[in-house]
């Protein structure tokens, strides 16, 4: 029974996660949409906002909880392909999460923010390299969750 509790407390921690990084995408897309500046700056500091209250404890969450439900489990972290991929690819999203997208979204919301630097070419640049950064960050993690689900024989 105690690993039943330990998995549904982990799924409710990715269902947390997730939301909040696809959520991210959404309020990133529509205040570009929006051409004005001042709501690309606001969505991004909730971006970064978001990150830190949804996404950094989701991270910690399905961790612990998922390693102990495995462990308690029975289940052979390292000897079970699905969950040895689901680390690599939950790994590489977090890696591309703290090396691209956190130092890009504090570029964005700096620029625009700052009425006078703020131009469209620098915005279209860093908001490409988000987006691409922000596709493998965001894909990886739902990779990992078909995985998780489908437990293939991998």
């Amino acid at each position: 029974m105690v690993y039943l509790y330990l998995k549904l407390i982990h799924v409710l921690f990715v269902i947390m996660f997730l939301g909040n990084i696809t959520v991210g995408v959404f309020w990133k897309v529509f205040a570009q949409k929006s051409k004005d500046p001042d709501k690309i700056a606001f969505a991004f500091k909730g971006i970064i906002k978001a990150d830190r209250v949804f996404t950094i404890p989701g991270v910690i969450g399905i961790t612990i909880f998922g390693f102990g439900g495995a462990i308690h489990g029975g289940l052979p972290i390292l000897g079970t392909g699905w969950i040895l991929w689901s680390i690599i690819l939950f790994t590489i999203s977090g890696i591309v999460f703290m090396a691209k997208l956190v130092p890009l979204q504090k570029q964005i919301a700096a620029l625009a923010a700052d009425k006078e630097k703020f131009n469209w070419d620098d915005y279209h640049k860093l908001a490409k390299q988000w987006d691409f950064w922000g596709f493998i960050s965001l894909g990886t993690p739902f990779a990992a969750a078909i995985l998780m689900i489908l437990k293939p024989n991998i």
